[in-house]
């Protein structure tokens, strides 16, 4: 599909694409930090959609992809805005949110400002509340010095350059935790994470199956997985699970 383009209130202009389906369902795909819709999963879940008659809706955030802005000037904030303002300035009817890794806290935030329109949820990797949990825990002296009395620290990365965390990021990001309290969700929850994840440890994941209220959630633990999920049988999978969720929302 064409790339379009999207000017929000925060004066940010948003790369998206999105078809509709004659399901009446749409599905949105929600990336990864510093990911964008460009990626494999995305695509062929998209192709997915398509087929089956859905309709479907990938973006990127500000910094992000061919979205304006840079990367170093997000913040957990920022993010959430940008999915909120692409979902209700794009979308119409019911949706179902797939959320890949920082994905999944997006996910979740949208979910949480717009619970009359999701009905169910595929989280891959969720990394809810990961600038606390997980990336700051790990952070060196040095580099939580860096951030804090410098505004920001280059953490290097197994995918390509180094890249920076701001004091911005790991204040702002603390503001939405959502962990530590119940989160309430009714309709059908999937998730899938791979075991041998480096980046977001399966035992996240399952803290979030503890926080989320939905009592039709299944977690789909893969002993052999990696963090990324993006082998041929991983998509199959995805796919599948995108299907299940469609016709459990339809039986509602």
């Amino acid at each position: 599909m064409t790339t379009r383009f999207l000017d929000t209130e925060q004066n940010r202009r948003i790369a998206y694409r999105h078809s509709e389906g004659a399901s009446g369902l749409t599905f949105v795909w929600l990336s990864g930090f510093k990911s964008d819709m460009m990626g494999g999963k995305v695509t062929e879940l998209e192709a997915w959609a398509k087929d089956a008659g859905h309709g479907f809706l990938a973006f990127d955030y500000s910094g992000h992809g061919q979205s304006s802005g840079a990367f170093e000037d997000g913040t957990i904030s920022a993010w959430r805005e940008d999915s909120i303002a692409a979902i209700t300035s794009l979308t119409e009817g019911d949706l179902i949110l797939v959320g890949s890794s920082m994905g999944g806290w997006m996910a979740l935030l949208s979910m949480l400002a717009l619970p009359e329109r999701v009905k169910g949820m595929v989280l891959i990797a969720p990394a809810p509340d990961f600038t606390e949990k997980l990336m700051w825990p790990e952070f060196s002296e040095a580099a939580k010095s860096d951030i804090m009395e410098r505004g920001q620290y280059l953490r290097p990365s197994d995918y390509g350059e180094p890249y920076a965390i701001t004091r911005a990021l790991i204040e702002d990001g603390k503001t939405w935790s959502i962990l530590d309290a119940p989160i309430e969700f009714k309709g059908p929850v999937r998730i899938l994470q791979g075991m041998q994840d480096p980046d977001v440890p399966w035992k996240h994941a399952e803290r979030l199956v503890s926080a989320m209220t939905s009592d039709d959630l299944v977690f789909h633990l893969i002993k052999d997985g990696d963090h990324r999920l993006s082998r041929q049988q991983d998509i199959a999978r995805l796919k599948a699970i995108c299907a299940e969720i469609a016709s459990a929302v339809d039986e509602d």
